[in-house]
């Protein structure tokens, strides 16, 4: 019987040097190896995972739109360097609320054991590895979440303001705060919030608004600006994850109980809003809205929620598409509006012409608001369109005879006023020419005929 190789030393004799024969694969260590590797559970997702770092895919397009700016919140960018100084204001936020109570130190040592029983919890909402042990972590846990719990409370009025608190005095702050807070990578899971706000709620002081109003009315403005009534009640049923995913079921829990047909093939686009104006589309601001997302289209007429565009914009929804992105089986609502908006938003003319309609609140230049939705979902991936029906609906509308007949003369003979002179010069002559040729003709046949006689 010939002698056969081993099959765990693979070598190819014929091209393999003697040199080289120490370079052979041991297919028995390999599949050790692996085995290994797979049997390692950190290699599983927890279902508790919601807090994730952005794709680099999506970050690259803005990377200010992801990164905090003064205030790290949860572990991912806990200690850079950037952000140390305003540690301090963290230590002392932490301070003034331990104050109120009667017993600091005890209260102090009640927070963290509740937290340290919650750490493991908490430590599977993040989508990475954390780098911290399990003390720095419930330190980084209790600091930051009793930090955004006072900063809520202050903003409401709940708890007093010092004539020399930073965030409130210093408006680069609050501006930096309000951008920092709905990070997607600056999270930190909203049970340890509630936790947090419960075992520091004073029980003494009737009428205390829950969390979710505090941080909802703490972002009032953020999106619309006009005022938009908060009913926590409808937040009851849903689990919230951290602040982020808060002002996402914010905008779509009054829609989403709308019917939706899902759209795996992509979505019918539509002219921008100075083109299908053109063709015919008029333009409202919408008046009794309770989210953004809340847009109609009826007799010819797009209905939209005001949109305010401010410092925060791009960052906000830059992050909530992010979320939609990377959470499970989560409904791109967000990423849809965006894909809608870009299509509506191409130059400064759409711009002008919706912040004429209050459609836009625009703060800034208009050349910047146009940047803000170009390219905004770029590089997303949506199994669904929730706008696909209503931009058929408007598709189909422009494509009447009589719409397209309207967008042909708007656009070729009245894009100008040089053009609108000419063509009104020109129906003025073709109607003195018509005029003159009908009273020759008239007054031709009328003239007696010159040496006729009647008998």
């Amino acid at each position: 019987m010939d002698n056969q190789e081993n099959p765990t030393e693979i070598v190819n004799k014929n091209t393999a040097s003697e040199d080289d024969r120490h370079f052979a694969i041991s297919i028995k260590s390999l599949v050790s190896s692996l085995e290994h590797m797979m049997a390692d559970d950190n290699i599983s997702i927890s279902s508790n995972c919601c807090i994730f770092r952005n794709p680099v895919i999506l970050s690259c397009h803005n990377q200010k739109a992801f990164a905090p700016n003064g205030f790290s919140v949860g572990p991912f960018h806990h200690g850079e360097d950037h952000l140390k100084l305003n540690e301090k204001i963290k230590l002392r936020y932490l301070q003034g609320l331990l104050r109120r109570s009667p017993n600091p130190k005890e209260k102090l040592t009640e927070l963290l054991e509740e937290i340290t029983s919650l750490e493991g919890l908490a430590r599977e909402c993040y989508a990475e590895p954390i780098r911290f042990d399990k003390e720095e972590f419930v330190r980084i846990l209790v600091v930051d979440g009793c930090f955004i719990i006072e900063s809520v409370r202050k903003h409401s009025n709940e708890v007093s303001k010092e004539p020399d608190d930073p965030i409130f005095s210093m408006a680069c702050l609050m501006e930096l705060l309000n951008h920092d807070l709905v990070l997607l990578e600056n999270q930190i899971p909203w049970f340890v919030l509630e936790r947090l706000f419960v075992l520091t709620l004073n029980q003494e002081v009737p009428g205390n608004m829950d969390l979710i109003r505090l941080v909802l009315q703490f972002f009032q403005g953020l999106f619309s600006s006009d005022t938009i009534q908060i009913n926590s009640d409808q937040y009851r049923s849903h689990k919230i994850k951290h602040i982020l995913d808060l002002l996402r079921y914010s905008l779509i829990l009054p829609i989403r109980s709308e019917k939706y047909t899902e759209k795996n093939a992509g979505w019918e686009p539509f002219s921008c809003a100075a083109k299908i104006n053109e063709a015919g589309i008029e333009f409202s601001r919408k008046r009794d809205y309770s989210t953004i997302l809340d847009i109609k289209f009826y007799n010819g007429t797009l209905d939209i929620p005001p949109l305010a565009i401010h410092e925060t914009t791009e960052t906000i929804f830059r992050n909530l598409i992010s979320f939609e992105q990377c959470y499970p089986n989560c409904d791109p609502f967000i990423t849809s509006y965006a894909k809608f908006m870009d299509n509506l938003i191409y130059t400064t003319k759409d711009v002008d012409l919706l912040t004429e309609k209050g459609i836009l609140n625009n703060w800034l230049d208009p050349d910047d608001a146009t940047l803000y939705f170009n390219k905004l979902y770029n590089d997303t991936h949506v199994k669904k369109f929730y706008y696909d029906d209503l931009c058929k609906q408007v598709n189909e509308y422009c494509r009447s005879w009589w719409n397209k007949t309207r967008y042909f003369y708007m656009h070729n003979y009245f894009g100008t006023p040089w053009a609108i002179v000419s063509q009104i010069a020109a129906t003025f002559l073709l109607l003195f020419t018509f005029l003159q040729t009908y009273y020759t003709i008239v007054g031709g046949v009328q003239k007696p005929i010159r040496g006729s006689t009647y008998s």
